[in-house]
């Protein structure tokens, strides 16, 4: 009987993927650019955040955003509107960027004059986590209406991110079961490193140590 051979396919496809986000990474430390991978599942406030950030930002930083969804131009209309320059990236129906998708989209969107990229990742607590984008930074937004308990059921994505944001703050008081010890917890066993803030991108609530956190990230980079 002919011997056969198993390939892993998708082994390959990852390291593959990590080996160029590490040359995206080199690619945008010479140019001084800081890139930051924001994820969360769909409703959880990326863009209402973005909002909120680059208003607080904007008269320091030359931010730009990069929208990736599976359709429509929504959420780059809302961007534009808050002074910061915005891409909208369509995945044709794909969950997630890759960094050679983040590459195209950079090089279509001119990111050598900006001192922050935000890439707003496709609304998905799995796909999103799986894949390298090249960015410097990977932060993410749980929702207190989603519940505490996300980061047991979806725990790859709490582990490769820097900063978990617990937005809807505002909302505590209707959720009640949401335990805010809880939630820091398991993030802490599944990532010690991260840091966790708790905010609300209605209200304003935390944001202080949210824009402190990036701005301090974005000069690190860029010295």
């Amino acid at each position: 009987m002919d011997s056969y051979k198993i390939i892993d396919v998708k082994r390959s496809i990852f390291e593959d993927n990590d080996a160029d986000a590490d040359r995206l990474r080199e690619e945008l430390r010479e140019q001084k650019t800081f890139l930051l991978n924001l994820m969360s599942s769909p409703g959880a406030g990326k863009t209402t955040t973005l909002c909120q950030t680059i208003e607080r930002l904007k008269n320091e930083l030359k931010i730009g955003v990069m929208e990736a969804d599976i359709d429509s131009d929504v959420d780059a209309a809302t961007i534009l509107e808050h002074g910061a320059r915005a891409i909208q990236i369509h995945t044709g129906g794909m969950c997630h960027l890759d960094a050679d998708m983040t590459r195209q989209g950079l090089r279509e969107f001119g990111s050598d004059d900006l001192d922050l990229v935000v890439l707003e990742n496709v609304g998905n607590l799995v796909c999103p986590a799986e894949f390298d984008t090249g960015a410097v930074k990977n932060a993410m937004i749980l929702s207190v209406p989603e519940g505490d308990d996300k980061p047991l059921k979806y725990p790859l994505m709490f582990s490769v991110c820097d900063v978990v944001l617990v937005n809807k703050c505002d909302t505590l008081p209707v959720f009640e079961e949401f335990s805010k010890e809880a939630v820091k917890e398991s993030v802490k066993k599944l990532n010690p490193n991260a840091k966790v803030i708790f905010v609300s991108a209605k209200t304003g609530e935390g944001f202080d140590e949210w824009v402190n956190w990036l701005r301090d990230s974005v000069a690190e980079w860029n010295k």
